[in-house]
């Protein structure tokens, strides 16, 4: 209508075509573009596709991005973990999805399908972090929850450790799969492998922390009561320090590590340890046995002087009965201070060093070897200290405590050196001499008290010469013992009348 008036269809044209030619018209345009590939309408459509399509894929994607429900879901995501995760961000995703497609259907189907896939790729890059913190609190709560399932059930053990660490791990690995096949999204082709394997790496972390203070804790216990076993009576024999004491400690050292070595065995059998981690621990326990009465050893010798006085005295000072010695000219002195002496040294050898292992040494030896100087503060206080013997018993034994090493003893095992035990033996005689003097002094005074008495037999005459003075004696005695009766019977009746007036 009005279509070759000015403004209308073809107002503008200076050639129009009659009516009649229409047809004709109509068949050469179309033909014109048929073969102009410039108004190819398909390459339109798919333009048209294109760029419609990619819109409402981005306004999918920021309504995905403004929804409540996903701004809910991402918070409850980055707080723990969420109980229907999958289902709720698949139902949301759907929902986005199914708008796309409902406001794309008419367009270029593979512009569309195209669009539609990115639009899906990218929604879930915008979940994925959702899911993967999902993901992690699900290994973290799994995780928690093996830590205390492992540390309070393994206080009391009824099973073996290992078994109940295979049981633990079991229920935290199902455990963190069942969370994992909740906030899954089969189309987002998400995988949880790496946490899954970071959190069984994490188990054998703590599995393997759990064990070793386990171990410690039961190694500690067995330890204590070992020390507790070996102590007491290390102490007490080592404070005897006889020729027995060596062998009764190894007796009693051999005795408490093979029952300690056999309640540790026990007690580790659940923890299914390789044989070089048992026998390490077993052979930890010895060598902590051991060094419990190298312990006791040292403090013993770090008192060796101490000792060795208190020895000289209990054997210089009393007899074989333990009764105090009274130093009468019967004593001997000399035969006294030797046997003391030699107590003495005989003590310092059995603290000199330890005797765990049975063999033998030359310690005792080398040491009894000072008693040739035994005599010496004795004959300096006689005046006879002179002897070429004496002289030669001290150059020997000089001689054989001049090494910094015993022979037949290991350097560890030594606690005083040759040359510590001939410093201590010098210092002994010194801070002994005194006492010895005393002894000598005590018996020479003795000596003279008994010489100002007369002999027996003249203590013997007198009394047979004598016997007629002395009858004597005690008969005029007894005649004044009865006068004088008589006077004290007379004056006490005087007394008794006059008290009477």
């Amino acid at each position: 209508m009005d279509s070759i008036a000015p403004g209308g269809l073809a107002g503008d044209r200076t050639a129009v075509v009659p009516g009649g030619g229409f047809s004709l018209s109509a068949q050469e345009m179309w033909k014109i573009i048929k073969e102009n590939k410039d108004l190819d309408l398909p390459a339109h459509k798919v333009m048209v596709a294109t760029v419609r399509c990619d819109e409402i894929a981005q306004q999918k994607i920021l309504e995905l991005s403004s929804h409540e429900e996903w701004k809910d879901l991402q918070e409850s995501a980055n707080s723990g973990p969420v109980i229907g995760f999958g289902n709720r961000l698949r139902a949301l995703l759907d929902r986005i999805i199914s708008g796309y497609d409902t406001e794309a259907a008419y367009f270029e189907g593979s512009v569309r399908d195209k669009k539609r896939n990115l639009l899906v790729s990218r929604s879930f890059e915008i979940a994925q972090p959702a899911y993967q913190a999902v993901i992690g609190h699900h290994r973290a709560k799994a995780f928690d929850n093996f830590k205390n399932n492992l540390n309070l059930s393994s206080k009391s053990l009824d099973q073996g450790f290992t078994s109940f660490v295979q049981s633990c791990r079991k229920t935290c690995l199902d455990e963190f799969d069942k969370g994992c096949a909740d906030a899954h999204i089969p189309q987002a082709g998400w995988d949880s492998l790496k946490a899954r394997d970071k959190l069984q790496r994490d188990i054998e972390a703590c599995v393997a922390s759990v064990r070793e203070q386990k171990l410690l804790e039961i190694e500690n216990v067995f330890k204590r009561r070992l020390e507790e076993a070996l102590a007491l009576p290390a102490a007490s024999l080592l404070d005897a320090a006889s020729s027995d004491t060596w062998p009764a400690l190894r007796k009693l050292f051999h005795r408490e590590i093979e029952i300690a070595k056999a309640g540790l065995s026990a007690a580790i059998a659940g923890y299914e340890l390789d044989e070089n981690s048992t026998e390490k621990m077993l052979s930890d326990l010895s060598e902590f046995g051991r060094s419990v009465i190298e312990k006791k050893a040292r403090e013993e010798a770090s008192k060796a002087l101490m000792r060795m006085k208190d020895r000289f005295m209990a054997v210089f000072s009393h007899d074989a009965e333990s009764m105090p010695r009274v130093w009468s000219k019967e004593e001997d002195i000399s035969a006294i201070t030797k046997d003391a002496r030699l107590a003495a040294l005989k003590l310092l050898s059995i603290v000199a060093a330890i005797r765990l292992d049975e063999k033998s040494d030359t310690v005792e030896a080398a040491l009894t070897s000072l008693i040739g100087d035994g005599q010496e503060i004795v004959q300096r206080s006689a005046g006879n200290f002179t002897s070429s013997e004496h002289r030669s018993a001290i150059t020997s034994a000089s001689n054989a405590l001049a090494s910094s090493t015993w022979e037949g003893i290991a350097g560890e095992d030594t606690l005083l050196t040759p040359v510590q035990c001939r410093n201590l033996w010098r210092q002994f005689k010194s801070e002994t001499e005194y006492t010895i003097s005393q002894a000598l002094a005590a018996q020479e005074a003795s000596r003279r008290a008994v010489s100002w008495l007369p002999p027996p037999w003249a203590i013997l005459v007198m009394i047979v010469l004598g016997f007629n003075e002395f009858m004597a004696l005690l008969s005029f005695t007894v005649q004044e013992s009865h006068i004088l009766g008589s006077w004290f019977c007379t004056l006490s009746a005087r007394k008794s009348s006059l008290g009477a007036a």
